[in-house]
Formats: C-alpha cells, sequence, structure tokens
C-alpha cells in the first residue's frame, strides 16, 4: 500500500463522514511512512510521490492538481486554522522537490502556478506564476581565513 492509496483512503472516509477511521489510517500512513497528509486537503487521483513521499507535511487547507510529484520531506503548511478560507492551491504538472516548503503568508493564500518547478530546499513564501523554477539562494564554499572571519561576522 502506498502512501498515496493511504491517503486516497483516509479522505474518502473523512468526506463519508468516518472521523475516526478516517484519522486511524492517516496515523497508519504517518507511522510507515513518515509523514503527515491531512485527509482534508484535495488532491488529484494521479498525484505522486517520489521515494514514497517520506516526511512530507501537508495541511488540510492544501489543493493539488493533476500531474503534481512530490519529494521527499516537503511541507506545505497553511498558516490559519483549517476552517479558514484561506489555501495554499497547486496547480497542475507542478514538480515540488525534496526538503522544500511552501507556507502561506499568515492568514493568507498562496498560488503555485501550472507547470511550475519548485527547487530541492527552496522555501516559497509568495505566489509562484506558471511555468516559473524556485531555487534556494546558491551555496557558498569558505576556505581558510575567509571562514573563521565569517564565523565572527555571523555569515
Amino acid at each position: 500500500m502506498t502512501p498515496v492509496r493511504l491517503w486516497r483512503l483516509s479522505a474518502w472516509l473523512r468526506r463519508r463522514g468516518l472521523l475516526r477511521p478516517a484519522l486511524l489510517v492517516k496515523k497508519l500512513n504517518s507511522a510507515i511512512y513518515h509523514n503527515s497528509l491531512a485527509p482534508g486537503a484535495e488532491f488529484a487521483p494521479d498525484v505522486r510521490f517520489v521515494h514514497h513521499g517520506f516526511g512530507t507535511v501537508i495541511h488540510s487547507n492544501v489543493v493539488i492538481g493533476k500531474g503534481v510529484r512530490i519529494y521527499q520531506n516537503v511541507t506545505i503548511a497553511v498558516r490559519a486554522r483549517s476552517d479558514s478560507p484561506h489555501r495554499i492551491v497547486i496547480e497542475d504538472d507542478v514538480v515540488i522537490g525534496a526538503s522544500s516548503v511552501i507556507i502561506s503568508p499568515a492568514e493568507g493564500s498562496l498560488l503555485v502556478g501550472r507547470g511550475a518547478r519548485i527547487g530541492a530546499g527552496a522555501v516559497v513564501a509568495k505566489d509562484v506564476p506558471a511555468g516559473a523554477t524556485v531555487i534556494c539562494a546558491p551555496p557558498r564554499v569558505i576556505i581558510g581565513d575567509e571562514a573563521a572571519a565569517a564565523d565572527q561576522s555571523g555569515d
């Protein structure tokens, strides 16, 4: 049983008002795949987790479109209560790289446009246009005296 199938089952149970069984399936998914996939989230049937979505956290106020691929250790979090109107909407054909974070503004919504790519380790806190690619800052290699100076300055 894959994490997506367990998530689908949990969401199906929740939609039918079977809250306790939905929560039980969510906890089983969490125990096996070390994730937290809210049964209240809306997602297309073909959403795909790469590497089983280990460590993935998805808030209940998230809407995920068709053909979305999500790698491991991804967090998609809405900074609002589950019963609020605020959402993160991830449109069709988006790829979300490993260890990336998509977080809405406080009490606000966020949109990731169709075909966007979120690079590994990127932090997204505002809308991403369709077809755009988001990457994290490039790493710096510091050698010798430069490293000591950076440590003292707080870089």
